[in-house]
C-alpha cells in the first residue's frame, strides 16, 4: 500500500533553491530501476526540480527519459516507458498477463511473490523484454566474426527504437538549463569516460552505451569507439560531479539500487546475490568517503593559512592549491533500495509488472519519508 504523499512543503523547496546545482544521480541495476522512479515521482510532487541528471546504465535510461521530456510529463514518460518493458516479448506475453492477473486476486505472500519474479526472470532470458531486448535466433557461440551476433546473447535494437520515441534528444542538447550526464566503458581501453550534455551532443548511442552490459548485451559504437556497460568500472557517477570544475553549491540526491550491507549467504544463489550487492555497490561508498575527505580537506587548509604569516600562502601554492579552497557545499541525500526477502540473484533481471509496481511504490515511500526529515 502506497504511503500518502506528503503536502507540498514551501520550506523544504526554499531550502533546495539555495543550490545552484541539484543532482539526481542514478545507479545501475536493471529491473530494480524503477525504484529510482518511484522517487523521482516523490521529488516532482513535491515540488523539487533536478537541473543535472547523471545515471550509468539503467539510471542512465531514466535519466535520459526525465532531461529529454519537459517537467511535466516527465512521470508520463516513466510511466509509459516501463509499462512497456516489463511486459514480455514473443508468445510469452499472454500467459504473462494471466498469471499477473491470478496473483493479483490472491493475499499477498512472500512464496507467490518470489515464484513470479522467478518466472518474470525466466521468461527475460529465454526471450527478452518488448520495447527493451530480444533473444537472437541463434547462438553467439556459432560465431565467430566479432559481430554482436558474435558477442552477444540479445539484440537491443528494440530498446534504441523505444528511446528515439520516448526521448527528445534535441531538447536534452538544447536546453541547457538541464544536463544529463551518461557514463560508459570503453571496450578496447578499459577506461571510463563520461558523456556529458554540457560538453558535447548527446546521442542515443551514448544511452545505448553506457546500459550495453556484455555478454547479453553487444557494444556500441560511438565515434568509431566500442563501448559497454559504465557499471563494468563505476555504477554510479557521483565522482564525476563532485570533481566538476567551477565548483557550485550542490545538492545531491543520490538513488543506488545496490546495498552494501546484507545478512552472510546461506545457499550458493545467496552468494551470487550477495556478489552482485557487493560488486555494484562499492564504488558509491568510496565516492561519498572521498567527498567527506575533501571537505575535511579544504577547512583543514582554510584553518592553516590563517596561521600563515599575513593570511596568505605563496603565490605558486596558491595556484596549485586553489581547487582545493573553494568554500562551495556538497550535500548528498542518499536513498538504497533494500532487497525484499522473496527477492533473489535475478531480481536486476526479473522484468514484470509485479516487481515494477513494488519497486516504483518502495521508492516513492522512501523518498516521502525523507521529505518528512527536510534538516
Amino acid at each position: 500500500m502506497s504511503t500518502p504523499a506528503p503536502a507540498r512543503d514551501d520550506a523544504i523547496c526554499e531550502r533546495v533553491a539555495r543550490y545552484p546545482t541539484v543532482a539526481l544521480v542514478l545507479q545501475g541495476g536493471g529491473a530494480l530501476g524503477a525504484y529510482q522512479c518511484g522517487v523521482y515521482e516523490g521529488l516532482h510532487t513535491a515540488g523539487i526540480a533536478p537541473n543535472w541528471f547523471a545515471g550509468i546504465s539503467i539510471g542512465a535510461i531514466n535519466a535520459a527519459l526525465l532531461a529529454g521530456n519537459a517537467p511535466a510529463d516527465r512521470i508520463a514518460a516513466l510511466h509509459a516507458f516501463w509499462d512497456e518493458i516489463t511486459e514480455p516479448a514473443g508468445p510469452f506475453a499472454l500467459p504473462a498477463l494471466a498469471v499477473r492477473t491470478a496473483i493479483a486476486s490472491l493475499p499477498e505472500d512472500p512464496a507467490l511473490l518470489g515464484w513470479a519474479r522467478g518466472m518474470s526472470a525466466m521468461g527475460a532470458l529465454l526471450q527478452g523484454q518488448r520495447g527493451f531486448f530480444e533473444s537472437r535466433a541463434l547462438s553467439p557461440m556459432l560465431f565467430s566474426d566479432g559481430s554482436d551476433a558474435a558477442t552477444s546473447f540479445y539484440d537491443t535494437s528494440p530498446l534504441r527504437a523505444t528511446l528515439l520515441r520516448m526521448v527528445d534528444f534535441d531538447r536534452i542538447n538544447r536546453d541547457h538549463s538541464v544536463r544529463l550526464t551518461v557514463g560508459a566503458t570503453s571496450v578496447t581501453r578499459g577506461n571510463f569516460r563520461y558523456f556529458d550534455s554540457l560538453r558535447e551532443p548527446i546521442r542515443v548511442e551514448h544511452i545505448l552505451a553506457s546500459g550495453a552490459l556484455p555478454p547479453a548485451f553487444p557494444a556500441v559504437e560511438i565515434d568509431g569507439e566500442p563501448y559497454w556497460d559504465g557499471g563494468i568500472v563505476s555504477n554510479t557517477p557521483l565522482e564525476y560531479i563532485l570533481d566538476c570544475r567551477p565548483h557550485e553549491d550542490t545538492l545531491v540526491l543520490q538513488v543506488d539500487l545496490w546495498s552494501a550491507h546484507g545478512p552472510r549467504p546461506r545457499t550458493l544463489l545467496d552468494v551470487l546475490e550477495r556478489m552482485k550487492d557487493i560488486r555494484f555497490s562499492s564504488r558509491t561508498r568510496h565516492g561519498t568517503q572521498m567527498v567527506e575527505l575533501a571537505q575535511t580537506l579544504r577547512s583543514a587548509l582554510k584553518e592553516l593559512i590563517t596561521h600563515a604569516p599575513g593570511g596568505r600562502l605563496p603565490t605558486h601554492l596558491e595556484t596549485v592549491l586553489a581547487p582545493y579552497l573553494d568554500d562551495r557545499v556538497f550535500n548528498i541525500i542518499h536513498l538504497i533500495y533494500r532487497t525484499k526477502v522473496h527477492e533473489q540473484q535475478n531480481k536486476d533481471y526479473a522484468f514484470g509488472q509485479i516487481p515494477l509496481r513494488e519497486h516504483w511504490e518502495t521508492g516513492l515511500r522512501d523518498m516521502h519519508r525523507t521529505l518528512r526529515h527536510p534538516a
